[in-house]
């Protein structure tokens, strides 16, 4: 996957500048898709030149005009193609996962380190979710919608970054206590 279908499935929900994708990107998919503002920037761009996005410019008083961004039917139709072909399997790459198989060479005290700012990280995380996701369900709640499959299935990404989260917290904390 590129950012380029991340980006198109955020427009295919509203129009939006870059700063609000940027916004909605870090508030819902960071946990599994992350992307800085230069990267959103640059695909919004080349977006634009293959003509799977449109791009307005509306001016503003006082501020920089903003530059709302929306999909193009060639946009959606190559987020359409790309959200029904087969998911290729891409390993991923754990730097961590690497620095743990090596680091028993430097001794007990640097593996808890190790272990222990991975746990702080992963309780981080969960923390961040759950109040995420207590927080979108709360205001759902609270506007009396009733969640369609597409919010469901938001919602289940979070769950599933939820999950791992706590499972990478057990893990680790399992594993400091084998080391002590």
């Amino acid at each position: 996957m590129s950012l380029k279908h991340a980006v198109l499935g955020f427009l295919s929900i509203s129009p939006m500048s870059g700063y609000d994708l940027r916004k909605h990107m870090e508030e819902s998919v960071a946990h599994f898709w992350p992307a800085d503002q230069a990267q959103i920037y640059r695909t919004l761009g080349h977006l634009a030149s293959e003509g799977l996005v449109d791009v307005r410019t509306i001016p503003q008083v006082g501020k920089p005009d903003r530059r709302e961004h929306s999909i193009t039917d060639a946009g959606l139709a190559e987020l359409d193609s790309w959200l029904a072909a087969p998911v290729e399997y891409v390993p991923s790459r754990e730097v961590f996962l690497v620095r743990l198989f090596f680091v028993g060479r430097l001794g007990p005290d640097r593996v808890r380190a190790v272990l222990e700012e991975r746990a702080a990280e992963a309780r981080e995380l969960a923390a961040v979710l759950e109040q995420t996701r207590v927080g979108s369900e709360q205001a759902l709640a609270a506007a009396g919608i009733t969640p369609t499959l597409e919010m469901r299935l938001r919602l289940a990404t979070l769950a599933n970054g939820l999950v791992h989260a706590r499972a990478e917290l057990d893990w680790a904390q399992d594993l400091l206590a084998e080391t002590s």
